[in-house]
């Protein structure tokens, strides 16, 4: 049975390819954090329309080329640009003022 992959397009600047980051978290084997880590797969894109942040799910097929060996299998979903959800920073006044060294208490 091949692999199924669930990941995020992470770059479409290629022709007819994009490269997916496809993270997992893993335990450290003494200490047992949970550590992420991530790998990229190249796909090609058959005509499809990409974006980056688009979540796709991919599947492991005979290799296509030197460096490819996954295809799309599905694209689940656009990348949000809802700035209505984003949380809105907060900006501090900066009022400029000097502190003193401890060399200018001294004095």
């Amino acid at each position: 049975m091949a692999k199924v992959l669930f990941g995020k397009v992470h770059s479409i600047k290629m022709q007819n390819t994009a490269i997916v980051e496809v993270s997992r978290l893993v335990p450290h084997p003494l200490y047992k954090k949970l550590l992420k880590r991530s790998k990229k797969f190249k796909i090609p894109t058959d005509g499809q329309e990409l974006t980056v942040g688009q979540m796709v799910r991919i599947v492991e097929t005979k290799p296509v080329s030197k460096g490819k060996y996954f295809a799309l299998l599905k694209a689940k979903s656009q990348p949000s640009t809802d700035n209505g959800s984003e949380k809105k920073k907060q900006t501090v006044k900066n009022d400029n003022k000097k502190t003193k060294t401890k060399k200018e208490k001294k004095i």
